[in-house]
C-alpha cells in the first residue's frame, strides 16, 4: 500500500484534508447566500467530472491500492521537501482567497445577491489568487506523489478547466461590474501581480 510506503504520501494526504476542510468551511458559510446569476454550461459540466477524477479518484487509487504502481517514478530526494513548501504556500493562499472573498465566494460561476467586486487582501494585485493556489497545489502533488498518473492527473485536468472557465468568469465580471472590473483588470495580473503595478 503506497500510503505507508512513502512518507511524502502521508504529507500529501494531511494537506489534502486541510485543503478540503477549507473548502467545506467556506462552502457551508455561503450556502444560504441567494444566487442571482449562475453560468454553468455543458462544457463545464463535462470537464468537472475529469477534475474530480484527476484530483480525487486517481490520487486515492494510488495511495490506497497497488493498481497504479507501474507508473511510479523516483524524484531526487530534495524535491518532495520543495513540494511540501509549495503545498504550505498553496494552502495559505487557498484559505486567504476564500477569507477575502467572504460571502462573494462560490464553487462555480455565480453572482450572489449584493455581490461586490473584491479588490483587497490577496485580490489587491491578483484577480485569481484561488486559481493560483490550485496551480500551486497541483505542482505540490506532482512533487509529493511520485507516480505519473496520480502525481500529474490533477494538474492536467485543472489546466483544461482553467482554460475554459477563466475567460468566461472574466466576461461575467465585466458584464456585472463594467468599467470598474476593466480598470481592476488593467492594474492586476491574472495569477501573479502585474509587473510595475502599484500597491
Amino acid at each position: 500500500m503506497n500510503l505507508v510506503d512513502q512518507p511524502w504520501n502521508i504529507v500529501f494526504l494531511v494537506g489534502f484534508f486541510l485543503y478540503m476542510g477549507i473548502r467545506y468551511v467556506y462552502q457551508k458559510r455561503t450556502s444560504t447566500e441567494e444566487k442571482v446569476h449562475r453560468q454553468v454550461d455543458g462544457a463545464e459540466k463535462t470537464i468537472l467530472p475529469f477534475v474530480l477524477i484527476g484530483g480525487l479518484l486517481i490520487p486515492f487509487l494510488y495511495l490506497l491500492t497497488p493498481l497504479l504502481d507501474r507508473a511510479n517514478y523516483r524524484l531526487p530526494d530534495y524535491l518532495p521537501y520543495v513540494g511540501s513548501v509549495v503545498m504550505l504556500i498553496a494552502l495559505w493562499l487557498f484559505w486567504r482567497s476564500h477569507a477575502d472573498l467572504g460571502a462573494n465566494w462560490s464553487i462555480s460561476l455565480e453572482l450572489r445577491k449584493g455581490h461586490r467586486l473584491v479588490d483587497h487582501g490577496v485580490y489587491r494585485r491578483v484577480r485569481h489568487p484561488m486559481y493560483a493556489a490550485i496551480w500551486l497545489w497541483n505542482i505540490a502533488q506532482v512533487l509529493l506523489l511520485q507516480n505519473w498518473l496520480a502525481g500529474w492527473s490533477a494538474l492536467v485536468s485543472f489546466a483544461v478547466l482553467y482554460a475554459v472557465r477563466t475567460p468566461r468568469e472574466e466576461q461575467m465580471m465585466c458584464e456585472a461590474f463594467g468599467d470598474e472590473y476593466r480598470t481592476y483588470m488593467k492594474r492586476t495580473g491574472r495569477l501573479f501581480p502585474r509587473l510595475g503595478s502599484r500597491l
